[in-house]
């Protein structure tokens, strides 16, 4: 790869200095504003005026994998930069340790077999830079996640530099923010358990199940964090028109709909496929949500062990099938939760294609070579770079994650088509299900964005 000059954005250099300043911080930043850049050139910096150090860059798998090393590879100015994957089988990661470089990237998966592989010797990583920092907030003191349990025995002990650095913050709320924050000053900020952190700012839903912030809990907490947190909000810096943001309506044929009553009601429906009545159940309240969102997109998993799905109705396929003429020859890209979805989209569009991650995959997307691209969340909402190859995307399925709609948004959205010199709105279209629980979804998707809205807000103060 031919390595190109580095001339930095005003906000790139903010982040690169605040790197600096705030040896642990947390860098919330929206998706295209280059923070993978800016933190290999503070990285790249601290090795020149402080002495190499190892970094150790956490990431989900393909960031890992192509996003980092790509960045590292592509800019001029990082001379004193060599990254290297830990990723493959465990001889490979084995292998990959031993390599002659200062920047190690790992998947967040890795992060218990990593750790454990320095149980009797000293661990090497002064700097950790955890992309994607969401991943960390389920992290408690006495349980919690696997990964993020595992690192936090080396996290404050052995670490100098620790970056935060995600485009979103707390999808899920208030309470997102604490395991992240621990990570940055093991619990100096915001309490040193998360029992001390929901007695200080939760209290119990009037329902009487869950937790609820109290109404001063987030300017108290947003005031706790200033200190250590820059954001950085594209708003703010490009002149950006914001998303055409279209929702769909479809209705439910009246078959349909009695089917989805039922599996409401009763939690059981019935429903014919491959030539008989197959009885569909849901075990608990959290299953007959999901059966129930299912039936809302038109097909249901019949049988999972025999992967026998069952159509209930056609309407967002035919939505889809309109959505695709109106766009006028522009491909779609079109996000879907549920695998019985995926599979009714690409039997109706046999020209479309699933997103298998290939790198070949995405360069024929980009090329416009492929008409609709059917991706999930999960695997293609980071570190992916799909804006050539359209403006359009489709959200098929309905699902609660803020932070996996906000991911996969940005691989085609504003700030994208801006840096890449295409000057074209951005339309987002929502498939809804008339009176089911995709409405509940998109309420409950835009609540959580005001709380996120408001921490960028806040946080970006300091940024300014």
């Amino acid at each position: 790869m031919t390595r190109i000059p580095y001339t930095p954005h005003p906000y790139q250099d903010l982040l690169t200095e605040d790197i600096f300043a705030h040896k642990r911080g947390n860098r919330f930043a929206g998706m295209g504003m280059g923070k993978t850049v800016s933190h290999l050139t503070a990285i790249d910096g601290m090795n020149l005026t402080d002495g190499t150090e190892l970094t150790l860059v956490l990431a989900p798998k393909r960031v890992a994998l192509s996003t980092w090393p790509r960045e590292a590879a592509k800019w001029s100015h990082l001379t004193n930069i060599e990254v290297q994957p830990i990723v493959g089988s465990r001889a490979q990661r084995l292998k990959a340790l031993r390599a002659d470089a200062n920047v190690f990237t790992v998947n967040y998966d890795n992060l218990p077999w990593l750790i454990a592989e320095f149980d009797d010797k000293r661990w090497p990583f002064k700097r950790v830079l955890a992309d994607e920092s969401r991943r960390l907030a389920g992290f408690r003191i006495k349980q919690g996640g696997v990964r993020s349990g595992a690192l936090a025995r080396v996290a404050h002990q052995e670490v100098e530099v620790w970056s935060n650095i995600t485009g979103t913050p707390a999808p899920n709320g208030l309470k997102d923010l604490w395991g992240q924050q621990w990570f940055i000053d093991r619990g100096a900020r915001l309490g040193k358990s998360f029992e001390a952190f929901k007695l200080r700012w939760y209290h119990r839903g009037y329902d009487g199940y869950g937790i609820v912030p109290a109404d001063f809990a987030q300017e108290q907490i947003q005031n706790e964090i200033r200190d250590c947190t820059i954001a950085l909000d594209p708003r703010d810096w490009f002149a950006l028109e914001e998303p055409i943001v279209r929702n769909i309506y479809v209705d439910l044929p009246p078959e349909a709909r009695r089917k989805y009553r039922e599996m409401e009601r009763t939690m059981f429906t019935e429903i014919f496929a491959h030539g008989m009545p197959r009885g569909i159940e849901a075990v608990n309240a959290a299953a007959k949500t999901m059966k129930c969102l299912q039936i809302a997109s038109g097909t249901v998993w019949a049988d999972t062990k025999a992967k026998i799905t069952a159509t209930v109705h056609e309407e967002k396929l035919d939505a889809l099938e309109s959505i695709l003429s109106e766009a006028g020859g522009m491909p779609l890209l079109i996000a879907y939760q549920w695998v019985p979805s995926k599979e009714e989209i690409l039997k109706r569009f046999p020209a479309f294609k699933f997103f298998d991650t290939a790198p070949e995959t995405e360069d024929a997307w980009n090329a416009g070579k492929i008409p609709g691209l059917v991706l999930h969340p999960q695997s293609g909402g980071h570190g992916l770079n799909l804006q050539f190859g359209s403006n359009i995307i489709v959200y098929y399925d309905q699902w609660w994650d803020l932070e996996q709609y906000d991911q996969v948004l940005q691989r085609i959205g504003p700030v994208r088509q801006l840096q890449s010199g295409l000057n074209r709105n951005v339309w987002v279209y929502h498939l809804l299900a008339r009176d089911t629980t995709d409405e509940d979804v998109m309420v409950r998707r835009e609540s959580k964005r005001e709380v996120q809205d408001i921490l960028f807000e806040a946080m970006k103060r300091r940024s300014q």
